[in-house]
């Protein structure tokens, strides 16, 4: 049987593409498919003119490098329209221009990252802050956050802006280094110290004031001043027979020194307090009985002659005012060591009448005056009478008021709520355009939103504030500011010292 045998022919193969050809092929595909699929759709336009997709700010689709980055594809969040004006008290820390560059450095605006400068006559002055009607503050914190710190800070910055510093009271005697560092005064007042002071210094004329005018403008400063030392010793309002008795005593006593030459002197008031014919002959027919009315009040000021505080205040000054003097501050850590602040208190009277001489001057320049450890005077009405003056006089005698507490709340320890001491204490803190509050105990958190008006941001941002920090409210804006010191400012604003090794 014969046998096939195989063909030697070559066998046919198709000829293949190229793999980048079959790329080609299938994008030239997929793109002809895309056409056609747009071509039959109908255009759909969007319901609302916006932004341009591309612009808007989204995480990429694999999520931004690193750890705890957000991956999980693009963040959307509903929109959400507001006015500037409801911005700005939603987030009160978010846009805020803050107050320029002209004025006292005080340090770092945290939320805008850049220097925070603050002085109160140039933006009264100025206009731009709306609601910024006066140049008072107070500055309140918890013992250790750097009240003390930013307050030296502010009266040493504000020396070399030409402007004066005066300390009516320094309880604890820590401005005594920094007055004398500066250049400045200060004056001790003590039992056995050399200082006296006699708080019924007549001040110099101002010019442009008459003399009749200027005599009765002094004899009314004189009456105020010994109503409010005895109302003080005898922790109540003086009777109307007392104070027609101070009226004549203090017409006595200012006739009988202008005949010899001489001022008149506490002792001397004292003295005729206690005559009581001298009184009553003074006063004529209707006397009525006015030297045996006023026994109390003779013995109340007998305490400012021979009593704790005898050898301050019952003698001519020993001490004169330097107007030129960069910083005045009167010492009276030597007094209030005890549970009594009476002494303090008196003290402290005569050391602010003293130095109404200096305020009342025109020519004096521009002028701070600081109230430290202030809770100690908010318990007494006399003192806080004297204030209010003072504080709504500011603009006029061209001073800031600067008051020092550790809690707001020290402010409703004047008195019962509709109380004179209560509404006068509210009224000092209502004549204060600027409010730098620094850390707060949780307890004290409600109070402080009550007296300031504070929101819901600001009063959890004072409960955490770290040491120098605080919440600045000047008027309307509000600024969390990081105090900075230099080194030497740290050594000599330093009140811990004691408790180093």
């Amino acid at each position: 049987m014969p046998r096939n045998r195989a063909t030697a022919s070559h066998l046919f193969v198709p000829r293949k593409t190229s793999r980048a050809q079959q790329r080609a092929a299938r994008a030239e595909f997929a793109e002809a498919r895309t056409k056609a699929r747009r071509a039959e759709a109908p255009v759909e336009r969007p319901e609302f003119e916006g932004v341009d997709p591309e612009l808007q700010a989204t995480y990429p689709a694999s999520g931004r490098p690193g750890r705890a980055s957000a991956r999980g594809g693009k963040l959307r969040l509903p929109k959400h329209r507001m006015t500037t004006a409801v911005a700005g008290g939603a987030y009160p820390f978010l846009a805020e221009a803050g107050l320029g560059a002209e004025g006292i450095f005080i340090g770092r605006d945290l939320h805008a990252e850049g220097s925070f400068c603050y002085d109160p006559f140039a933006l009264y002055n100025s206009g731009r802050i709306e609601g910024f009607t006066n140049p008072n503050g107070v500055l309140c914190g918890v013992i250790g956050m750097g009240k003390s710190a930013l307050a030296k800070s502010i009266a040493t910055r504000a020396i070399a802006h030409g402007y004066k510093i005066y300390i009516p009271s320094d309880p604890k005697g820590e401005w005594s280094a920094l007055a004398e560092a500066l250049g400045g005064q200060t004056i001790a007042l003590g039992p056995g110290l050399p200082g006296k002071l006699n708080p019924l210094d007549a001040p110099t004329r101002p010019a442009g004031v008459s003399e009749e005018d200027w005599t009765t403008e002094v004899r009314k400063r004189r009456l105020l001043l010994l109503a409010s030392l005895a109302a003080t010793v005898l922790k109540r309002d003086l009777l109307p027979m007392e104070h027609t008795g101070l009226d004549v005593a203090l017409d006595l006593v200012v006739a009988e020194a202008e005949a010899v030459g001489t001022v008149p002197l506490l002792g001397d008031i004292a003295h005729a307090l206690g005559r009581p014919e001298r009184l009553d002959a003074a006063l004529g027919e209707e006397a009525g009985g006015l030297g045996r009315a006023v026994d109390d009040l003779a013995h109340a000021l007998r305490r400012l002659v021979h009593g704790d505080l005898s050898g301050m205040f019952d003698a001519p000054s020993t001490v004169t005012f330097d107007p030129d003097a960069p910083m005045l501050s009167i010492d009276l850590s030597r007094l209030g060591s005890s549970g009594d602040d009476t002494a303090l208190v008196l003290a402290m009277t005569c050391a602010s009448a003293w130095m109404e001489s200096a305020l009342s001057d025109p020519n004096g320049g521009r002028r701070w005056v600081i109230y430290d450890e202030a809770w100690r005077i908010m318990r007494h009405v006399g003192l806080l009478e004297r204030m209010q003056q003072q504080w709504k006089l500011s603009r006029g005698l061209g001073i800031a008021n600067l008051l020092i507490l550790h809690r707001l709340s020290d402010l409703l320890s004047a008195g019962d709520a509709g109380s004179r001491g209560r509404v006068l204490a509210e009224g000092l803190l209502a004549d204060c355009s600027t409010r730098i509050i620094y850390r707060q105990e949780p307890d004290q958190i409600a109070a402080s939103m009550v007296l300031l008006g504070l929101t819901g941001v600001e009063a959890q941002a004072i409960a955490a504030l770290p040491r120098g920090r605080g919440l600045w409210k000047v008027a309307g804006l509000s600024f969390i500011v990081q105090h900075l010191l230099h080194q030497r400012e740290r050594r000599l604003y330093d009140t811990d010292f004691r408790m180093a090794a």
